[in-house]
């Protein structure tokens, strides 16, 4: 369900869900479907349906949350420095059209069109058969009835085939967001070395303000570490 594109999936999935359990389906909902599903979300969020990248972060830092303050900050720093200048570097050596994720779902998607047939409407609409069904492509608009193409904003099977018959080029019909020149710039602003802390210009009313540790009350039981 959270990976569904159209209504129709949607809902056949959650009516399994509900013969199931419905308790699972009432608290589906009253979380919020905005919170968790694609179709609902208020902006495109393509693939991205998890806040995983946050949990790997914390995953990189366990060690790092035993220094103190200054010293935590640092390793931060310099790890953040160390995947900026590793993802530039590679983002330099690539030459294909899309990044490398979404390239390969863009073959993919030219594979799964071979044998689909087009019949055209207009000079822009087209209808899809794809296996005894009919889907309505705009490539005007960037859409298909499928909802896959103006969702993952890359061509979906039904595009690629209409595409293809056209003679078009794909790159125009991509998010700018997936080429590798658009992906670069997240790496442009360096993260520059620090000088020693001996060195450092620190202004008197921060070098003279005493920072108190917070009131802390031990909670019960026996403490993890």
């Amino acid at each position: 369900m959270a990976k569904a594109y159209t209504q129709n999936d949607f809902d056949m999935l959650m009516e399994k869900v509900e013969k199931e359990d419905i308790r699972v389906k009432d608290y589906l909902d009253s979380v919020g479907r905005a919170k968790w599903a694609r179709l609902y979300c208020p902006v495109n969020r393509a693939w991205t349906l998890t806040s995983n990248i946050a949990e790997s972060i914390n995953a990189a830092l366990v060690s790092t949350r035993e220094l103190p303050i200054y010293d935590f900050l640092e390793e931060i720093r310099l790890m953040y420095g160390r995947w900026n200048f590793t993802n530039r570097q590679n983002g330099s050596y690539t030459f294909t059209t899309l990044g490398k994720k979404f390239q390969e779902l863009l073959t993919i998607n030219e594979n799964k069109s071979t044998r689909m047939k087009v019949i055209p409407s207009t000079e822009y609409l087209h209808t899809v058969i794809d296996e005894g069904r009919s889907f309505i492509v705009c490539i005007e608009k960037k859409t298909c009835s499928c909802k896959m193409f103006q969702v993952d904003e890359i061509p979906c099977p039904h595009a690629w085939v209409v595409l293809k018959m056209k003679n078009l080029t794909v790159d125009s019909y991509c998010s700018n967001l997936y080429k590798p020149e658009i992906v670069m710039k997240t790496y442009d602003v360096p993260i520059y070395p620090l000088p020693n802390q001996s060195e450092w210009n620190v202004p008197i009313y921060i070098s003279e303000e005493v920072v108190l540790p917070p009131r802390y009350k031990r909670p019960p039981g026996r403490p993890k570490k």
